[in-house]
């Protein structure tokens, strides 16, 4: 008896076995194929969320066993239900079979599959066909059902359903984007992308990566092949000798990229970007202010620690309104801080030199306005651009490559406008959207540069330079003709 007890225990163990080889999903999900990035995208709970990476960092992964997670009702992270109805949708039906579809495959068990319904092949081995619809038992006693698309259909075949995901496997065009939007919106459902950015500056960039809009419900995230650490070493060395430099930020980084460079590439949002923390008040340093009226005025206030490093710890950006109304709100904000004023109560703040002029069309400058309505700003600022951009550079990326400059989450402008300043025509940045990079230069050039110290002269040098300057000294005395 206690043979055929064992018997039975051992052979439950072996079907086990088997059912976790197959089970790809429970591997995953116990870390054995998931690497931390991709459990940072399955952790994210906003509703609008991106992977953009390189080729093989492990974002159809990611993507397909979010899908698998929903479908199923076991996300380990978000609230599950039954019967949902999701999307999934490739470039085209041939890409769909031999990307996508290959994936959500891998990770659905045969057990797990109510039906399939194909647009070509046979049912019973859907791997070879293209998958119209795939039914997939819920845990929760319902069937759920995750359909493919290709946006080769048009942006019709994407109208009239009702949605609990949309899953993008490399960037759609916008308008399929903005349908599927719809599609989900009357459910609360989420869209999620992966994506290699091979085609440069478009609309995802925009308003996914830059966030325009600052919608509170998109989130984003670089792969590299750093992050994989299932990638075989050899390969990606030998992969990395084949390519361009700018192919390596695409395919590699898994970075947008255009024929202008990025002017701070040093900016990395996973470093230089960080919650809010309570600062102390001794920190506290000065603010600074790049002017405007109907193009967006933009505040910063800084603070600074022991070892000095600076903290963006909070932003005003508005435009279209009088020196008046930014004034009180530059003073509302500081009041928040408990930001220190003068002995008449005025803040006091960095501005552009143009701050100063007069107009014909008004009597008073600007910073004499800004001085009525309670903020004594400084005019006197460096405005040397490419000194200040190298001066920003140096900070965000030190030479003992630690960052001297950290942004609060929360300015969301001057983050925006890191992530896209762009070098244009003659060597200069393209001249737009960067009213909060002028405030930061107008800051970072303010202060004294730490220069590394230099090593004492030896006995040669200072009799060297005592010679040249005895020379110097006769030159001007007119010793010399």
């Amino acid at each position: 008896m206690t043979e055929e007890i064992v018997k039975r225990i051992l052979a439950i163990e072996r079907e086990q076995e088997k059912r976790g080889r197959e089970d790809r999903l429970a591997l995953y999900n116990a870390g054995r194929k998931k690497h931390r990035k991709q459990l940072a995208f399955h952790k994210c709970l906003k509703k609008n969320r991106w992977v953009f990476g390189g080729n093989r960092t492990g974002k159809t992964e990611c993507g397909a066993a979010e899908c698998v997670y929903m479908a199923r009702g076991v996300h380990p992270y978000r609230k599950n239900k039954k019967d949902v109805f999701g999307w999934v949708v490739s470039l085209s039906a041939q890409v769909q079979r031999d990307v996508a579809q290959k994936k959500i495959l891998s990770y659905v068990r045969r057990d797990w599959i109510a039906d399939v319904i194909m647009l070509s092949g046979k049912k019973d081995s859907p791997e070879y066909g293209v998958i119209d619809q795939l039914k997939i038992k819920n845990v929760f006693g319902g069937v759920s059902v995750i359909g493919f698309k290709s946006c080769d259909q048009g942006r019709e075949k994407f109208q009239g359903s009702s949605l609990d995901f949309v899953w993008f496997d490399e960037e759609p065009p916008q308008d399929i984007y903005e349908e599927c939007r719809m599609r989900v919106l009357d459910k609360g459902g989420d869209i999620f992308g992966t994506m290699t950015p091979l085609k440069g500056l478009t609309f995802v960039y925009r308003e996914i990566y830059l966030n325009e809009k600052n919608s509170p419900d998109v989130w984003c995230e670089f792969m590299s092949w750093r992050d994989n650490p299932f990638l075989d070493k050899r390969e990606v060395r030998k992969l990395e000798s084949s390519l361009s430099a700018e192919q390596l930020e695409s395919r590699r980084e898994g970075r947008f990229t255009s024929g202008a460079g990025l002017v701070y590439a040093e900016f990395d949002e996973n470093v230089n970007v960080i919650d809010p923390v309570p600062i102390p008040q001794e920190w506290y340093d000065n603010i600074s202010v790049d002017p405007g009226l109907n193009n967006p005025l933009a505040a910063l206030w800084f603070a600074v620690d022991y070892d000095g490093n600076i903290y963006v710890v909070a932003e005003h950006f508005e435009a279209g309104r009088d020196v008046a109304y930014h004034a009180e709100r530059i003073k509302k904000i500081s009041a928040r801080l408990g930001w220190k004023s003068d002995s008449e109560g005025r803040v006091r703040a960095l501005i552009d030199s143009a701050a100063n002029q007069k107009t014909l069309a008004a009597a008073k400058s600007v910073s004499e306005l800004f001085y009525e309505y309670g903020v004594a700003v400084n005019a006197n600022v460096n405005k040397d651009m490419f000194s200040g951009i190298q001066r920003v550079k140096a900070l965000l990326r030190a030479a003992d490559k630690k960052s001297r400059l950290y942004i609060f989450r929360t300015c969301v402008n001057l983050i925006r406008e890191l992530k896209s300043y762009r070098w244009g025509d003659n060597d200069r940045p393209q001249k737009k959207d960067d009213h909060c990079l002028d405030a930061l230069r107008y800051y970072v050039m303010s202060r004294p540069e730490n220069k590394p110290p230099q090593a004492p002269l030896t006995a040669a040098a200072r009799e060297k330079a005592r010679l040249i300057k005895k020379l110097r000294c006769e030159r001007d005395k007119g010793v010399y003709n």
